[in-house]
């Protein structure tokens, strides 16, 4: 396979891996702070949700929305 086989495949469980926590840290926080009703802290967990977000998003959209237009066209 060669290293930069190894590489790609690594690089893709290691990028699903970062964003899944990105996403389920804030959410299990949130559930957490929700269910022992701590009011004070569910703002954090919405600021962290908030912030982890932000790269997810950049991420579907220059990796996934922006590569699929063709070559000389504008989406």
């Amino acid at each position: 396979m060669g290293w930069p086989g190894v590489r790609r495949e690594l690089g893709w469980a290691f990028g699903l891996m970062a964003l899944s926590t990105a996403v389920l840290a804030p959410t299990a926080g949130l559930v957490v702070a929700r269910v022992r009703n701590r009011r004070e802290v569910r703002g954090r967990f919405l600021v962290m949700a908030a912030v982890s977000g932000v790269p997810v998003v950049l991420l579907l959209f220059f990796g996934v929305l922006f590569p699929e237009c063709p070559d000389g066209y504008h989406c």
